[in-house]
């Protein structure tokens, strides 16, 4: 699959935040770097797409999702964890801490400074 089918398949998730031109929207960095790391991850064979997008609509169709889907990028990173995980590839302990550590450096970071868990006051 290349590039441009790569990108193309994953425009079409269901759901998916989108522009006027149809093209994939991000509402912060990081949902784009979850977008890209999911690409990178599927053309090192990590998962099929047939994998990955039965993993994301599990994450979709959970109850209690947002009505206007703002927590759509939310559900991709869970989609994506849960996969890593269930392949054994990441560790679920190691990947709460990360949040974790994620979560007090945001907290601890001046406003309009870049979040680097190097802020985290634990780390």
């Amino acid at each position: 699959m290349s590039a441009s089918e790569t990108s193309s398949v994953l425009a079409q998730s269901p759901q998916l935040p989108k522009s006027e031109d149809g093209e994939p929207v991000f509402p912060e960095p990081w949902a784009a770097e979850a977008f890209a790391m999911t690409v990178h991850l599927h053309e090192k064979g990590l998962f099929s797409w047939g994998e990955w997008a039965e993993q994301l609509s599990a994450e979709l169709h959970k109850p209690g999702r947002a009505e206007d889907g703002s927590d759509y990028f939310d559900c991709w990173v869970a989609a994506l964890s849960n996969l890593l995980i269930s392949r054994g590839i990441a560790d679920a302990g190691a990947i709460l801490d990360l949040q974790r550590s994620w979560q007090r450096a945001a907290e601890a970071t001046p406003h309009g400074k870049p979040i680097l868990l190097e802020n985290d006051p634990e780390r």
